[in-house]
């Protein structure tokens, strides 16, 4: 039999009208799912001996494995680069906190593109790139949304959450509820295509974890250590204990949504992808790495990836090739079938060919990762940090011996290729955020404007230093305030809530919300003296706060212009030591 050879315009075209095909007939359902500072080495499957992770292990071994992929330093530049293609700093994402963690409204997002392609959708879990509608997740494309928004979270159990901007209260381990979510929307839409965004939240401190994975671990001797040595006391013993429990539950649960797939005939219908955000956020093995989360080195932005497929993509498929976190939006396209031009060009590029060719026509790249003015670069073989050291990651992956001097044109190279994204790129990173926090914006009925986000005026005080999940406490002064620079969207008519805590002696007191010219004033009819709790289900001492509950206080309705302001919360009265504690202030449009 004479064999016939294609050359690759005839193997783009095939694969051209195979993609078109399977988006006229059966478009594939797409999982993705991001885990929250698990590093490339918190997997069995990349040689870590002392944890077993034997669902996505299997999902790796049949499906593709990325061995050298890449994503941020952390958090929210992670999301936003996987939801846009495009390089976090464009996007307006500067930060993980107080706004700076915003994607910028005119960014197009993945759940935006499987939306008008006909696809349902939904987030379960930490989105991290903004809370206030226009950046909430229901105003980004998703028709469903559950978990919260902030950035770290302040306790695993029962957690205050929301859901399409109502607050509600999780159902026991926030991954196990997160996932339960997913499997229900999956089972509410097996019968037309969805994606499904599942942004775990762990393993992120606080260090949490049900019992029965604690209990594996919380005598377990460790067997490897991290790049940079032995743990150096008790509690980073536990840390990495308590990493390593995480990552086993999530393993579980990754394992129950296969298992739904299985059970419902859709295996071979949906591409399942599993990535973390970041590298390890401890001092834990990694392949030897320099680096963890925060860092631009190799082990704080190499990061697990795996796509799956059943009968459609390659089985047991190693990719050597760089890729990176931008590349996943144009990929799915392509896989999905969908034909939509970008509103922005991407960054990324589509990862298809090396997934479905055998031996791709592949062209070296730069990869950029970029964290607080420190800019690194990785090319197939060289990483260039942002000290402008070079190494050879093939041969010294620990970042151990500077060759600038023995690769002169190397080293030439990539420093011009460092100044020219600095140039075209780093240049859109804005100097200062003057986006204002959107209050009453028509793709959300309600508006969450947290404690967070808020600047404390006199002696308030943040209950802790990480903004995300905190409250202002100290409210001794009585003319003490909490100011947000503000934009209504529309005009309106809004009920405020205050979600507030005060002791027995604080009854009675009295503050105002002002916007403009707009203001309300609420009473304090009734003591709600909380403790704090978290500790009771830490398994390492936290450095973030504490939680407790806040009461919801109805104060009125107001009557706010379109326009720009300041947001103001302030005493008017106070009774006893301190006015209230405040965690939330929430506007509901009318």
């Amino acid at each position: 039999m004479k064999k016939i050879k294609l050359n690759p315009f005839s193997l783009f075209f095939m694969l051209f009208i195979w993609s078109c095909q399977i988006q006229k007939n059966n478009p594939p359902n797409v999982i993705l799912i991001i885990s929250d500072d698990q590093g490339w080495g918190d997997l069995s499957l990349n040689g870590n001996l002392d944890l077993t992770t034997p669902h996505i292990d299997r999902l790796g071994e049949t499906g593709v494995q990325f061995d050298r992929f890449y994503v941020s330093p952390v958090c929210s530049p992670t999301r936003a680069e996987i939801l846009t293609g495009r390089h976090h700093v464009r996007g307006g994402v500067f930060s993980t906190s107080r706004g700076g963690e915003r994607l910028d409204i005119d960014e197009e997002t993945m759940a935006e593109v499987f939306k008008t392609a006909g696809y349902q959708t939904a987030a379960y879990g930490k989105w991290h790139n903004g809370m206030q509608a226009p950046f909430h997740p229901n105003s980004r494309g998703f028709d469903d949304f559950y978990g919260f928004c902030s950035g770290h979270w302040g306790n695993y159990f029962n957690p205050l959450l929301e859901h399409n901007g109502n607050m509600v209260r999780g159902n026991g381990f926030i991954i196990d509820d997160l996932t339960q979510h997913g499997i229900d929307f999956i089972e509410k839409n097996k019968n037309r295509p969805f994606f499904l965004y599942l942004p775990y939240n762990t393993p992120h401190s606080p260090m949490q974890v049900p019992d029965r994975f604690w209990k594996k671990y919380k005598d377990k001797k460790l067997s490897q250590i991290g790049s940079e040595g032995p743990p150096k006391n008790q509690n980073q013993i536990d840390h990495t204990r308590a990493a390593l429990a995480m990552c086993e539950n999530i393993d579980w649960n990754v394992g129950r949504i296969i298992e739904h797939l299985k059970n419902s005939d859709l295996l071979e219908k949906t591409i399942v992808i599993y990535l973390s955000d970041n590298g390890p956020n401890g001092n834990r093995w990694n392949g030897n790495m320099k680096g963890r989360k925060g860092s631009t080195d190799e082990g704080g932005v190499r990061s697990p990836m795996i796509i799956n497929w059943p009968g459609k993509i390659p089985k047991g498929k190693i990719v050597n090739q760089i890729a990176s976190g931008i590349d996943l939006l144009p990929t799915l396209k392509d896989l999905t079938g969908i034909k939509s031009q970008p509103k922005k060009p991407m960054d990324g590029i589509s990862l298809q060919p090396l997934i479905m060719e055998k031996n791709p026509s592949w062209q070296d790249r730069n990869i950029y990762n970029y964290w607080r003015g420190k800019l690194s670069l990785r090319n197939q073989n060289y990483r260039l940090d942002y000290q402008d050291q070079l190494f050879d990651m093939i041969n010294d992956p620990s970042q151990t011996t500077d060759i600038s001097i023995d690769k002169p044109k190397v080293l030439k190279e990539m420093l011009e290729a460092k100044e020219q994204w600095k140039k075209t790129v780093l240049v859109e990173l804005p100097n200062k955020d003057k986006r204002p926090f959107y209050i009453g914006h028509t793709s959300l009925q309600t508006t969450q404007i947290p404690a967070r986000d808020g600047l404390p005026h006199g002696e308030l005080k943040r209950s802790n230093r990480f903004p995300n999940c905190t409250y202002f406490t100290n409210w001794i002064n009585q003319k003490d305030s909490i100011t947000w620079e503000a934009e209504v969207h529309k005009s309106g008519n809004f009920e405020v809530i205050v979600y507030y805590s005060c002791e027995e002696d604080a009854v009675g007191s009295v503050f105002e919300v002002s916007f403009g010219k707009a203001k309300i004033q609420g009473k304090i009819a009734e003591a709600h003296n909380t403790e704090e709790y978290g500790a009771e289900e830490d398994r390492v001492i936290r450095k973030e706060s504490y939680v407790k509950d806040f009461k919801p206080l109805k104060i009125g309705v107001i009557s706010l212009q379109k326009g720009k302001g300041t947001l103001k919360i302030k005493g008017i009265k106070k009774n006893g030591r301190e006015l209230m504690d405040f965690r939330l202030m929430l506007f509901r449009r009318l």
